[in-house]
């Protein structure tokens, strides 16, 4: 990475925003005020959470690197046409799992990555309700926070087990998960909603994370970050590693894998056929 500055002062302060935004949302999540659901043109809820978490955030990064733009899901369009020419952005979600946060099952991050040349190099994924944060920058490593405890090492090493472990959304199941899935060796599922599923694969608790439905570039940058920095890989199924800041932000289909050999290929032509 060619940041002016300290790579690990960018982590270190990406890290106590996103748990500054975690302490916005949870006052929100915890509050007696009803919570302010509304719905977005493409039919997805926000939450009054969202928005206070955004706010924290953009005024995090402004101080943090005031040079360096950011593309946020709850902040203003930045049209291709200024957008295309950045080098180096910020790449924000800053509520994940917006309808597991209305489900109030925790299961639900702020995400904030570092974008350079179309890759994501640095990675922040806080859970506000288990206080955990999942950091990690490439070539530097990948850390897990866990309140003020001192940070433990994880890599993306699998599970070691001789029946897979395969991460699974909470929220978006269907026929091309269910055929890619019938055509794995023997495994069990581990649903999770939001970034977690990424971070399950950078933690060696599973062993891959296929995903088989829509997401938006922001729903993975900062996971993205965090698995790379932890040995991990997140391609899409063409076998390369997905790329940021296109002009449609949508993902393609995409899986993390671990270190862990999976016939992730044939899998995929099976769930293709379907």
């Amino acid at each position: 990475m060619t940041v002016d500055v300290d790579v690990e002062t960018l982590l270190g302060g990406a890290r106590e925003i996103a748990r500054e935004a975690g302490e916005a949302i949870l006052e929100v999540y915890h509050g007696a005020e009803d919570p302010g659901v509304t719905t977005k043109s493409d039919d997805s809820p926000l939450t009054r959470a969202d928005l206070e978490s955004h706010r924290v955030i953009a005024a995090g990064l402004a101080r943090l690197t005031p040079e360096i733009p950011v593309l946020s899901e709850e902040g203003a369009d930045a049209p291709y046409e200024d957008r295309r020419d950045w080098g180096r952005f910020w790449l924000v979600d800053p509520l994940d799992g917006t309808k597991e946060f209305i489900r109030r099952n925790g299961e639900f991050t702020v995400n904030i990555a570092l974008i350079e040349g179309g890759a994501p190099v640095l990675g922040v994924v806080h859970v506000p309700v288990l206080a955990r944060t999942l950091s990690g920058a490439v070539g530097l490593g990948a850390w897990r926070h866990d309140g003020d405890g001192e940070p433990g090492t994880i890599a993306a090493a699998g599970t070691g087990g001789e029946t897979l472990v395969v991460a699974a959304s909470r929220s978006h199941p269907g026929p091309h998960l269910e055929a890619f899935l019938a055509a794995l060796p023997e495994h069990r599922l581990l649903s999770m909603g939001s970034s977690l599923k990424l971070c399950l694969v950078a933690e060696g608790q599973t062993d891959l994370y296929p995903r088989l439905g829509p997401t938006m570039e922001w729903d993975t940058a900062a996971a993205h970050a965090v698995v790379s920095a932890a040995g991990g890989r997140v391609l899409g199924f063409d076998g390369h590693p997905l790329r940021y800041n296109k002009e449609d932000l949508h993902n393609p289909f995409f899986i993390v894998l671990s270190k862990r050999r999976v016939p992730w290929r044939e899998a995929y032509a099976a769930a293709r056929s379907t």
